[in-house]
């Protein structure tokens, strides 16, 4: 008796397994295919047709913060449930390093057996390293800081008579958005030098389900301390940073957001526009002013965020009031 042979049905696993990798292939050409292409002549445009110079009226200081409105704080205040609080702030840096040239410095003033014990705090925070905020006289550009003052008649020596970081003395508050691009991809953390471009912000709100609103704080998590801890200390002229391109400041300003804060330095470094370094900074701050954070540590956030399934929070922000200081080193609180 003969055998009888059967062409063989594919099974199930061989299925998914074929559909798996076709999903994943037309995933990565959808990728390549949504890095656009932007040039300093883009940037030059969109800093004009973005621009919220005037929108507030010409003696405007505190620029898209006036986008949250006691109606989105208390909205805000509304999310915290579990009473669950997470610091977005770097233990501070102090020890020299590539991404840390002038470290932090403590020294102590006191060491006694008895009495009083004090200590002194030095740090330059602006750079790659320490957890800060932008105000928005920290960016000039053809002369001019945010909503048109000339920086020749608005800063000296002793430090910005405009756009100081002590015009928001009274502290923010207003609802946080993360956007974890890392988990979104299904990775730690993204490798060095990996842009993330307005598909990929796009595919957050989608898988998330929450759409960024007006006077929102977008938190934006690319993972920089994990691959640091990795690769050790990046140097800025070698690796670059992770970071967000410069083609997503058109989304966010469709979005409306009130801040921008990211656990890089905000931009990608280098931001491969020629002529340009900083492009994302010179937008959010100049053009459309937006604070920025930059340098938090989003791995608690993010750790977070996934046990309770959640990407929105209260997020409160309250940084040093230094009299026409172009920033201030501070400890964002997320609150679930």
């Amino acid at each position: 008796m003969k055998a009888r042979f059967h062409s063989p049905r594919p099974s199930t696993w061989l299925l998914a397994t074929v559909s798996a990798l076709l999903a994943t292939s037309c995933h990565l050409s959808a990728q390549a295919q949504t890095a656009p292409t932007t040039t300093k002549a883009d940037v030059e445009r969109w800093h004009k047709e973005l621009s919220n110079w005037g929108r507030w009226g010409a003696d405007d200081q505190l620029g898209a913060l006036h986008l949250i409105t006691p109606q989105k704080r208390k909205a805000a205040a509304a999310l915290v449930r579990d009473g669950v609080s997470v610091s977005l702030a770097r233990d501070v840096e102090t020890k020299a390093a590539p991404d840390n040239p002038e470290p932090f410095e403590h020294k102590m003033l006191g060491l006694g057996e008895s009495g009083w014990l004090s200590d002194h705090f030095g740090v330059a925070y602006h750079g790659y390293a320490h957890t800060h905020m932008d105000s928005l006289c920290h960016v000039v550009r053809n002369g001019k800081l945010y909503n048109g003052f000339p920086v020749k008649e608005s800063v000296s020596a002793g430090g910005a008579t405009k756009l100081g970081i002590e015009n928001v003395k009274g502290g923010i508050l207003s609802r946080g958005v993360l956007l974890d691009i890392p988990r979104l991809k299904g990775v730690d953390y993204l490798e060095p030098g990996t842009a993330i471009y307005p598909s990929d912000l796009d595919a957050w709100e989608k898988k998330t389900g929450v759409k960024i609103s007006s006077g929102d704080i977008v938190i934006l998590r690319t993972g920089r301390w994990a691959a640091r801890e990795k690769y050790g200390p990046w140097s800025i002229n070698e690796k670059g940073a992770a970071g967000i391109h410069v083609s997503c400041v058109p989304w966010l300003r469709k979005r409306d957001i009130a801040m921008f804060g990211s656990d890089a330095a905000t931009d990608v470094l280098p931001s491969g526009i020629e002529g340009l370094s900083h492009p994302v900074h010179m937008l959010l701050l100049n053009s459309l002013g937006v604070h920025i954070l930059d340098n938090c540590d989003l791995e608690a956030l993010g750790r977070e965020a996934q046990a309770r399934g959640r990407s929105t929070f209260l997020l409160t922000l309250a940084p040093l009031p230094v009299q026409g200081g172009t920033g201030s080193p501070l400890n964002p609180i997320a609150t679930f």
